[in-house]
């Protein structure tokens, strides 16, 4: 499993709660599922979904975890697939790492770092969200 471009955005103080974006490329034969991941900011870390209940955004846990089909990738993205950092005891703050182990179903676990940018920011050269100046989401 490869790894690209982990990232979070920093929260302000009081947020109860933080995304962790990243994008899994499966490079083996088989296909493989992010089961869930755990970080030493807080004791839960959940894999969400943002999924439309009648005219109603709303963000739940997904049971069973992300499916990475061999050959493939899955991208966790602001909008769709992502990691929640729950109840976080302090905030995330940009320009401190947040390290986080990804578990797997067949891989090893793989330690990561989320780069945090400010918040409301996405990476460079990121092409799914449109523009920058796009205001539509």
């Amino acid at each position: 499993i490869e790894v690209a471009q982990p990232w979070t955005r920093a929260t302000p103080p009081g947020a109860g709660a933080g995304g962790g974006f990243v994008t899994l490329t499966n490079h083996g034969d088989g296909d493989d599922m992010l089961l869930g991941a755990t970080s030493p900011l807080t004791e839960r870390v959940e894999i969400h979904i943002m999924e439309m209940d009648g005219d109603v955004m709303r963000m739940a846990p997904l049971p069973g975890g992300i499916e990475i089909p061999a050959g493939g990738s899955v991208t966790l993205a602001p909008g769709g697939l992502h990691l929640m950092l729950m109840e976080l005891g302090s905030p995330i703050v940009e320009g401190e790492p947040v390290p986080v182990t990804l578990e797997f179903q067949h891989a090893e676990p793989m330690e990561i770092e989320l780069q945090v940018l400010p918040v409301g920011a996405s990476p460079d050269g990121d092409h799914h969200e449109g523009s920058h100046g796009d205001a539509s989401h």
